[in-house]
C-alpha cells in the first residue's frame, strides 16, 4: 500500500532568491497534495529577487509569500529528493533519498525574457522530477 504521506523534496542554489525559490513555486502547482516542497540556499540572499516575484507572477503564483532560507533551516528533515540548481560544491550534503544537478544557469542578471527562459526551463525539470518521483 503506497504512502499517504507527500513526499518531501529540496531545492538547493547558493543564494536562494532565483532558482530554487521557483523550483520549490513549480514543485508547489504541480505537485499538490503529494509533495512538500522545500528551498534553501548555503549562502542565502536573505531576499526573493524581484526578477523572480515578477516572472512567476506572470503565472499567478505569488512568489513575495516566500522567503529566503538557509540549508540551517532544513537540516534536520530527511528528503525524497534534493536537487541543487548548478552551485556545485556551494551545496553542503542533505539527507535525501535522491540526488541531482540541474545545472541551470543563475538568472539574477538577466534580461526578462532571458529569465523567462531560465525559469520555463524550471519548471520542465521540476515536472519531470515529480513524474520520476511518481513512478
Amino acid at each position: 500500500m503506497p504512502s499517504t504521506e507527500p513526499l518531501r523534496v529540496l531545492f538547493v542554489c547558493v543564494e536562494n532568491s532565483n532558482r530554487s525559490q521557483m523550483a520549490e513555486a513549480f514543485a508547489r502547482i504541480h505537485g499538490g497534495d503529494r509533495i512538500e516542497a522545500y528551498s534553501a540556499g548555503s549562502r542565502p540572499s536573505g531576499i526573493v529577487n524581484p526578477k523572480a516575484i515578477a516572472a512567476m507572477g506572470e503565472l499567478d503564483y505569488d512568489l513575495s509569500a516566500h522567503d529566503s532560507k538557509s540549508l540551517d533551516d532544513v537540516s534536520d528533515l530527511t528528503f525524497a529528493a534534493a536537487i541543487t540548481m548548478g552551485c556545485g560544491d556551494a551545496c553542503p550534503h542533505v539527507a535525501a533519498d535522491h540526488r541531482e544537478d540541474w545545472n541551470i544557469p543563475d538568472p539574477r542578471e538577466m534580461r526578462p525574457e532571458e529569465f523567462r527562459e531560465v525559469r520555463d526551463l524550471i519548471e520542465a525539470k521540476v515536472k519531470d522530477l515529480l513524474q520520476t518521483l511518481g513512478d
